[in-house]
């Protein structure tokens, strides 16, 4: 084979390496023991600041009992406390009770919340579960929270709302407000409410997890608001970590 007649050999070039898919990000690396150590600090502030300004704090849904409890935090899904209260007041004056209720009837509750949104379906609901709590649980609230949300109207929220202030427990009930602040500061980021609650469950320090819950709505509803924050009346922008509170000041 002569010189002239040899084909040239191809040189082989390393394929570029493959570009990372669109929205990928490095693994985060572990946090160090110092970070974590700073970050559970600053969590504790947060809340004993909470605590030192409002040390006894309490939801606005008007009550008299755990069965009315149960009722307004039922019919307060898409409404606002203020709202409830208005609508309660007249209904809880004549039907305080499981057994009242179900004599009231369908019609008769219609009629005591007709101001509130979706009061057709919230009052099918209360009635169904009042029959319900007669029925299978002798006319009391159950201290369990399958049971409460076994109960016609009630989800996870409303049942740790009850749990937590008709009966004490250490819960973490998710509102639109607190989804928002948890995300927010950041405490505990989620996408969805529980995911937030097992967060937040995670990290607030066991002597304030009791009122944890009702101090990040009330943080959310009257200083961090959706739209506008009031950043510069907020008792904690210092710990905070929102990059636009500046901005909101």
């Amino acid at each position: 084979m002569t010189e002239s007649s040899r084909q040239p050999v191809a040189k082989r070039v390393p394929k570029p390496l493959a570009k990372p898919a669109k929205g990928a990000t490095k693994k985060d690396k572990p946090p160090t023991r110092k970070k974590v150590a700073a970050e559970q600090e600053r969590v504790r502030a947060i809340f004993a600041r909470f605590a030192a300004l409002n040390p006894h704090p309490e939801g606005e849904l008007e009550y008299v009992n755990p069965f009315t409890l149960l009722v307004a935090v039922v019919l307060s899904a898409q409404a606002t406390d203020i709202g409830v209260n208005r609508a309660t007041r007249g209904l809880f004056a004549c039907a305080s009770t499981p057994q009242a209720m179900v004599a009231l009837g369908e019609e008769g509750v219609r009629e005591k919340i007709k101001t509130i949104g979706l009061f057709r379906a919230k009052a099918k609901n209360v009635v169904a579960l009042s029959r319900k709590l007669i029925d299978e649980f002798g006319g009391e609230v159950p201290h369990a929270r399958e049971a409460l949300e076994s109960l016609p109207g009630v989800g996870r929220k409303t049942a740790n709302v009850v749990l937590n202030t008709a009966f004490g427990e250490k819960t973490i009930a998710v509102d639109t407000h607190l989804f928002r602040v948890s995300n927010r500061i950041p405490l505990a980021r989620g996408t969805t409410p529980e995911a937030v609650e097992r967060g937040l469950l995670a990290i607030v320090p066991d002597e304030y997890l009791l009122h944890a819950h009702h101090w990040l709505i009330l943080h959310g509803r009257y200083i961090c608001k959706a739209r506008k924050p009031l950043c510069f009346a907020c008792p904690i922008a210092d710990l905070c970590q929102f990059p636009d509170k500046i901005a909101c000041a």
